[in-house]
């Protein structure tokens, strides 16, 4: 008797074991596609604002739309707006450190990674000019401004690192980083597609002119006199527009 009872116990364990394999296996694939969906409406939000260059256009029933859910759907991922346009401003912080990142790394020193870094958001800003000023200028609902503060407080954070590194190898006159990280954004945003910016160019070579010309100006303001004479402006790619 015990032996049959030792015999089904084990049955039952064994069948237990299986049905709990086969509801994890289950729950992986769920996982995966609740990520895929949840990807899918933040790919619709980003492609949404890229068209339209204004936060005002991450709206919860058109982008249920562009990604074919129910707008119900959506809400189950983001609650609310606000929420939809933090993921989507997250995601594009992380590209855009990810490039600075990219650019500096393959510098050979500080100070030519700052310029590099310097050179590459001011092409990256020109290329995509109604995206990035929708994300660092446009008026939005008081509800939005700490996802937008955030984006423009990493990108200072990365350019804040890069200067102390200039300075910790005495590349650079001292000065407060702090201070000078978002001096230089707004003097590159405000200089290539702020309102009083030069009028908008298709040419690449314009393009590239003016990123030189600001990129100089930001070198030189952080107390580098010869940076061109010193190579530290190189020519880098045209970004498409996204």
């Amino acid at each position: 008797m015990r032996g049959r009872s030792s015999r089904i116990s084990l049955r039952a364990i064994r069948a237990t074991g299986y049905r709990s394999a086969m509801a994890y296996r289950q729950t992986e694939k769920v996982v995966r596609k609740l990520a895929a969906r949840r990807e899918a409406i933040v790919a619709a939000a980003y492609d949404a604002l890229a068209e339209k260059g204004s936060i005002a256009a991450i709206q919860i029933a058109p982008i249920a739309e562009r990604a074919g859910i129910a707008a119900g759907t959506v809400y189950r991922y983001f609650p609310s707006k606000t929420e939809l346009v933090a993921a989507v401003v997250t995601g594009l912080c992380e590209q855009e450190i990810a490039a600075l990142e990219q650019a500096a790394a393959a510098a050979p020193g500080p100070l030519s990674a700052l310029a590099a870094a310097i050179a590459t958001f001011a092409m990256r800003a020109i290329a995509r000019r109604r995206l990035v000023l929708a994300l660092m200028a446009e008026p939005i609902e008081p509800d939005l401004d700490s996802a937008l503060a955030s984006y423009r407080r990493s990108l200072a954070a990365e350019f804040e690192k890069l200067i102390r590194k200039a300075l910790d190898g005495s590349h650079l006159e001292q000065q407060d980083a702090a201070l000078a990280a978002p001096a230089l954004i707004g003097a590159l945003i405000e200089g290539l597609i702020g309102p009083l910016a030069p009028p908008a160019t298709q040419d690449p070579g314009e393009m590239r002119a003016q990123v030189q010309r600001l990129t100089l100006f930001a070198l030189r303001a952080l107390g580098v006199v010869d940076a061109r004479a010193r190579g530290l402006v190189v020519q880098i790619a045209v970004q498409e527009q996204a």
